[in-house]
């Protein structure tokens, strides 16, 4: 079983891992909501030339899907456990955490073929690249807590950055000037390190067992789900200070915030709904029914819909952000686990981790196309055009 985590990438997410509310909308009331170039898209949409990058857990390595056809290309060997992936701003390195090993495999998308592996620390789990694309940050998920730079023009690891217990997740700030990791601990926390000096500041006090985090566009704040204190925490990024807990719904573990920063979207795995948050005034709305066990929620581009990953039902869920309304549950593959974007918008790409495939939606109509069979329990997802 893959362990939960999110792509705080403009999302991963990643993780981590995730009955429709009244008034129902149909799939046409949810898609209308959807980019101009999604409307145009019939079937598995296939309007821009882009690849994505699928972690298969027990296999090893990763999959390259074309998404202009829809087709699987030859796996690329990492090392054991890959469990994340994140892609540089330009498009040309993926870069993937292989847990067992505790390395970071670069994968040069021009050509598919994977560079030597980078020493990191123990069970590396969560990476965030700077919005320059100079450096990748590395999430060590160990007792002792350490995070590790990379330099991308040389794949050279720096020294690590001790943090907290546990660190599962990592969010930059858009500026570039802060990395914000969250200590998965009982006394939950989470430390800010400077980028320019590789320093770690005093922790923040967050909610219990925190596991992942999502940073405002315009990097004011950044929100933290606290898993079993049932929260999300706000954080100034001004002043690294925590703000009165958000109460959303039971266990938490996923977080997405809209384009224009408007609205942050938790998913709430036992509750089965999805809690959407003000940012204006750090209020929590109505929450919005989904299916069994939401694990990971995903933003699409224009900010029209979040797409709910339901492992436990096999599904997923629309939700047009402009009614905070659900569209009917999608069927998919079993325990579907991450969900990405073309970056058009046209398409979504979700794997399900105990079915090894990857099924492509067209955003436009809500409809899944044919499953793609990749590698066992592929569970990260990452697409570069």
């Amino acid at each position: 079983m893959i362990r939960s985590f999110i792509i705080p990438v403009a999302g991963l997410a990643l993780v981590t891992p995730v009955a429709l509310v009244t008034p129902i909308a149909s799939a046409a009331s949810v898609a209308s909501a959807m980019p101009a170039a999604a409307a145009a898209a019939q079937g598995a949409a296939r309007a821009v030339p882009a690849t994505a990058y699928v972690a298969n857990l027990d296999s090893g390595n990763v999959t390259p899907i074309r998404t202009a056809v829809n087709r699987a290309g030859p796996a690329i060997k990492t090392g054991g456990g890959p469990v994340f992936i994140a892609i540089t701003p330009d498009g040309k390195t993926a870069y993937v955490a292989n847990e067992e090993p505790g390395t970071v495999t670069p994968i040069r998308t021009a050509t598919n073929v994977a560079g030597p592996a980078i020493k990191v620390g123990h069970f590396p789990f969560a990476i965030a690249i700077t919005p320059d694309g100079a450096a990748a940050y590395v999430v060590n998920d160990n007792f002792a807590g350490t995070v590790t730079p990379i330099k991308t023009a040389t794949n050279a690891a720096g020294h690590q950055i001790k943090v907290g217990r546990n660190p599962v997740a990592i969010a930059i700030t858009p500026d570039g000037s802060t990395a914000y990791v969250v200590n998965d601990d009982q006394v939950g926390n989470v430390t800010p390190v400077n980028i320019a000096t590789g320093k770690a500041g005093p922790a923040i006090r967050v909610g219990s067992f925190p596991q992942a985090i999502a940073i405002t566009p315009d990097g004011s704040m950044a929100y933290v789900v606290n898993n079993f204190a049932g929260t999300v925490t706000p954080i100034s990024t001004a002043a690294n200070k925590a703000g009165s807990a958000i109460k959303v719904g039971q266990q938490p573990v996923a977080i997405a915030i809209t384009p224009d920063g408007k609205t942050a979207y938790v998913a709430n795995s036992r509750s089965g709904n999805v809690t959407p948050i003000s940012t204006a005034t750090n209020k929590a709305r109505k929450a919005i029914r989904a299916g069994g066990g939401p694990g990971f929620i995903a933003i699409t581009p224009d900010g029209a819909a979040a797409y709910v990953a339901n492992s436990g039902s096999g599904t997923v869920t629309p939700i047009s952000t402009a009614t905070d309304v659900a569209g009917p549950a999608i069927t998919v593959g079993s325990e579907p686990f991450a969900i990405a974007f073309t970056p058009d918008g046209a398409a979504a790409y979700v794997t399900n981790a105990l079915s090894g495939t990857v099924t492509p939606i067209s955003t436009a109509t809500n409809k899944a196309g044919k499953a793609i069979t990749v590698g066992s329990n592929p569970g990260a997802i990452a697409i570069a055009p």
